[in-house]
């Protein structure tokens, strides 16, 4: 008789998302004259910028061509869009890395749950508390994370990186020693980060103990502040320690074109095997690239007109941020985050727990946000909300939750 991966019966009910998809769909189900304003997942809401729009536009009249019609996509992605990266996300920042380092895929969240297969299942991973569920959850499935605890909602075999209000929300280096340590920065959930000057203490720390850098950039686009890094490859060493993951959903609106890039660099070697070629050798067997079309939406976001466009949707989200936060501070909340990421991490009130906080605030101003015990342990107390909602209905989730 055939078995299952028994490590995904290891896995502590469903998705946070899914949770709260499944939550909202009862509550509205139940209450159908109710409008609800939705601040929870991190999805876009502004429309593709026209210069993508054009780009997609042309594409699909190219597939439509005999003469420019397009097959299947090179492994790595096509050059046009790996040049494009190469230059704006990495020479223009002065660091050294090439177009074929560059793998073009069809997500962040696709290639944070893949990496980990290139490493092997004894590993000792290390994460920050809270964080991202995909990566624990990722390693759950891989046979990496031991045993669960329900009571302490920890794994056994996971380091946990506490960020709390008490260490300004830095991860801090653990007491045992990491082989994968994964780093989301600007960070999801508390919408913190590190400066410069941190990012390199964590790559020079990496390289003194062997470990290797699994580094989210998903919200790279956000950050305002010039003393953070756009990339941890402006860290010298970083090239021998780190695997950073880039993505175009919050960037450029791409939560349902779905593009996406990860680079390994030729230096990062695991005694004389390099972990680059693992990639490619994993990439080209699992994964047939993004769609041409997709491609060329991709490097219209590199265009002139592209980067004024999206300049403009930062912009227009970064200001909801403002909002929600300034909002939240004068309605007696306590605030972090919303200054270099699209994310604000609120401390629950009256000793609430995540959950209570979700449930009262769906019930009472129906206004849906994040529990923060979803992305971890030390997340219990405190939530998240994010900026993606259109300016007009972030307004009215503020006047709803002042009226609480």
């Amino acid at each position: 008789m055939f078995k299952v991966n028994d490590n995904y019966q290891k896995l502590p009910g469903s998705y946070l998302f899914s949770t709260i998809a499944r939550k909202v769909s009862e509550y509205q189900t139940a209450h159908p004259d109710k409008t609800l304003i939705r601040l929870g997942i991190g999805d876009v809401t502004q429309p593709l910028a026209p210069a993508i729009i054009g780009a997609l536009h042309g594409a699909v009249d190219e597939m439509g061509d005999a003469a420019t019609f397009r097959g299947y996509a090179p492994d790595l992605g096509y050059e046009f869009l790996r040049n494009a990266i190469a230059e704006n996300d990495y020479r223009s920042r002065g660091c050294e890395i090439s177009a074929d380092e560059i793998f073009v895929s069809d997500g962040a969240k696709s290639d944070s749950g893949n990496i980990q297969e290139i490493f092997s299942v004894d590993n000792r991973i290390a994460v920050c508390d809270p964080v991202y569920p995909v990566y624990v959850d990722s390693n759950v499935m891989a046979g990496r994370t031991g045993t669960y605890d329900p009571a302490s909602e920890v794994w056994s075999d996971v380091i946990y990186m506490p960020c709390t209000k008490e260490n300004g929300f830095v991860p801090e280096f653990p007491k045992e020693t990491p082989d994968m340590i994964y780093l989301c920065l600007p960070n999801n959930p508390t919408g913190t980060t590190l400066t410069k000057a941190q990012l390199q203490e964590w790559v020079d720390y990496a390289n003194r103990v062997g470990a290797v850098i699994i580094y989210d950039g998903a919200y790279e686009a956000y950050i305002s502040e010039n003393d953070v890094a756009h990339t941890i490859y402006e860290c010298e060493g970083a090239k021998t320690c780190a695997i950073e993951l880039k993505s175009f959903s919050k960037n450029a609106g791409f939560t349902g074109v779905r593009l996406g890039y990860t680079v390994v660099p030729k230096e990062l070697k695991c005694g004389d095997v390099s972990l680059h070629a693992m990639w490619a050798r994993r990439h080209g067997t699992k994964f047939n690239g993004a769609p041409y079309i997709v491609q060329r939406a991709g490097e219209a976001v590199y265009s002139e007109a592209g980067k004024a466009q999206l300049a403009e949707q930062i912009a227009y989200y970064m200001k909801n941020a403002a909002a929600i936060r300034n909002g939240l501070t004068e309605a007696g909340f306590e605030t972090f985050g919303g200054v270099n990421a699209p994310y604000i991490w609120l401390k629950t009130p009256d000793q609430m727990t995540s959950w209570e906080f979700f449930d009262y605030l769906l019930e009472t101003a129906n206004v849906v946000g994040t529990p923060g015990s979803g992305f971890g342990p030390s997340g219990e107390g405190y939530f998240r909300l994010t900026a993606f909602g259109t300016y007009e209905n972030t307004l009215a989730a503020l006047e709803r939750i002042k009226k609480l």
